[in-house]
């Protein structure tokens, strides 16, 4: 058979091989695009946005401290002749703490006492001459400032004796002892130290935005890490006024009522502070996601889809966190299902039954 009678007969057999295959592949992207369009929406969980009655509740760590507590220093100089009590040793109010050596003041208080005696009687026998012109009235007003100066310098030796002694202004214990019977101490040496076993209080750093809650007077549990898994009672004693502004935190002491047994200063606690019950708008903590341009939801509209909403959180309470803008009470979002979604995705709400015990 000639070529030029086998051409054109090929050239129709490819064109009628491309028009099946053409045909053959329309059926199988139809069934792509059908099958695309019944492929099931992302499925999700979501929670309905609403105000909860919350309470914030924080434990912050401390130190328990004995703010009544008193440092015994030397008035005078002089040797210690009694030191009675040790550390740990409790005393009564009043009780004599220190005795210094007195031996030197008693004797000058003795020449204080004589001179005195001595200006009384100098002015009472003035007094005596001067109606009969014996004695001048100019006598007579030195006399009386002499006196005067003999009273003061007996008060004045008085003064020091008491300083020989030295008593417990309340009752406590002793914390420190620092001389011994016969040390000669200069003066405002310090002695001894008297703490209050009585007033046992924790201070703690508190986050400013808790510190606008706490007030004096409220109740808070402590713990005390020695004393084992028990919770005491506490109140707040006292609320600092200033705010550190490096750390955005307030002080709070705490007073523990009453002190338990075995509590001591300087021992680690652990105070849990709740703030009063009020309703506030939260959402699941996980439900809240992050990104480059900051915190935000997916929340469900209408149609069935999800849009990505800024939205700005506060105070996070357990598993919860308060929003404080960007949301509103009823709003629909996603807490669980995030792998691959994405804003405008179609979602289907698949909300677990919550379990029971």
């Amino acid at each position: 058979m000639p070529f030029s009678s086998i051409r054109p007969s090929f050239a129709i057999l490819v064109i009628c091989a491309l028009w099946l295959s053409a045909c053959s592949q329309q059926p199988d992207a139809q069934k792509v695009e059908k099958k695309r369009a019944e492929r099931p929406a992302h499925a999700v969980e979501i929670v309905t946005v609403a105000r909860q009655p919350t309470r914030i509740t924080r434990t912050l760590t401390g130190t328990l401290e004995a703010p009544r507590t008193v440092q015994v220093y030397s008035e005078r100089a002089g040797r210690i002749l009694a030191l009675p009590f040790f550390e740990g040793d409790k005393v009564a109010a009043g009780a004599e703490l220190v005795r210094l050596d007195d031996a030197l003041i008693r004797a000058e208080l003795a020449m204080a006492v004589a001179s005195r005696k001595q200006a009384e009687l100098d002015l009472q026998r003035l007094q005596n001459l001067v109606p009969r012109k014996l004695a001048s009235e100019d006598e007579l007003a030195r006399a009386q400032t002499a006196l005067e100066l003999a009273r003061a310098e007996e008060k004045l030796k008085r003064t020091e004796l008491s300083h020989t002694v030295i008593k417990a202004p309340f009752a406590g214990v002793i914390s420190a002892r620092l001389k011994e019977p016969s040390d000669v101490v200069p003066l405002n040496e310090h002695i001894l130290t008297l703490f209050d076993p009585g007033l046992i209080t924790a201070a703690v750093q508190v986050p400013e935005r808790l510190l606008t809650f706490v007030k004096v007077g409220d109740a808070v549990s402590v713990r005390i890490d020695s004393l084992g898994d028990r919770d005491f009672h506490g109140e707040v004693l006292r609320v600092h006024p200033q705010v550190d502004p490096a750390t955005r935190q307030g002080t709070v002491e705490v007073r523990l009522r009453p002190v338990p047994e075995g509590a001591r200063p300087g021992q680690l606690c652990r105070v849990t502070l709740e703030s009063p019950l009020m309703p506030r708008r939260t959402i699941p903590l996980n439900a809240l996601q992050y990104d480059a341009e900051g915190a935000y939801v997916y929340r469900l509209d209408d149609r069935s889809r999800v849009r990505r909403v800024a939205v700005r959180s506060g105070l996070q309470f357990a598993e919860q966190v308060e929003i404080l803008e960007g949301l509103a009470d009823g709003d629909r979002v996603v807490s669980k299902g995030f792998l691959g979604l994405r804003a405008g995705t179609k979602v289907r709400v698949v909300n677990l039954c919550p379990n029971k015990d």
